[in-house]
């Protein structure tokens, strides 16, 4: 596996058909977008190869002062279940070791129609140590658990990523919803 930074448009069919496939419309932010902020040096769109230069999967990443947000991280479906995803999410670890890294993930502390994959995702990434934070947010309506890889990080500093880097736009719709009292699920 080996990870490959896209720095040109030519080369995003595959990972914008895979983005639109895997990601929920409420989730995803317009792909112009994360593109202007690539060029502008706060994204990075990442193509996760096999070892023949084969296309499995994405990762863009949202970088601000010592933080790196992973926004989105998906494998195609016909790459899944044979370990890439904890083997990226391992690389991913290792290229941005000396900043925090932190994703986000859909709540597990609420009924949802896919309470069983977000308990899935949740476990995936616990089992792949990233650590919970002890609190939710709203990003744009969606109710979202925040983990980290050996860091911690507070409301204020995720916010100010998303202020500083996507402006009003994106910020606006970013809230904090509650502080998680019991961190056992």
């Amino acid at each position: 596996m080996r990870l490959r930074e896209i720095k040109d448009n030519e080369n995003l069919s595959d990972i914008k058909n895979l983005y639109v496939e895997a990601f929920p419309a409420a989730e995803r932010k317009p792909f112009d977008m994360i593109i202007k902020k690539r060029d502008e040096g706060f994204c990075e769109i990442l193509a996760i190869e096999n070892d023949i230069g084969l296309f499995c999967g994405l990762a863009i990443t949202v970088k601000y002062k010592d933080m790196v947000l992973l926004d989105y991280f998906a494998v195609s479906p016909e790459a899944r279940g044979g370990g890439i995803g904890s083997a990226v999410l391992g690389m991913l670890k290792e290229r941005y070791a000396d900043k925090c890294f932190f994703l986000e993930i859909e709540t597990v502390f609420e009924d949802a129609p896919n309470i069983e994959q977000r308990i899935r995702r949740k476990d995936f990434y616990l089992r792949n140590a990233m650590k919970p934070m002890d609190f939710i947010v709203d990003l744009i309506g969606v109710h979202m658990e925040i983990l980290t890889s050996g860091c911690d990080i507070s409301y204020d500093d995720y916010y100010s990523l998303y202020d500083c880097v996507f402006g009003n736009v994106i910020s606006q719709k970013v809230h904090f919803l509650r502080s998680i009292e019991n961190q056992g699920q």
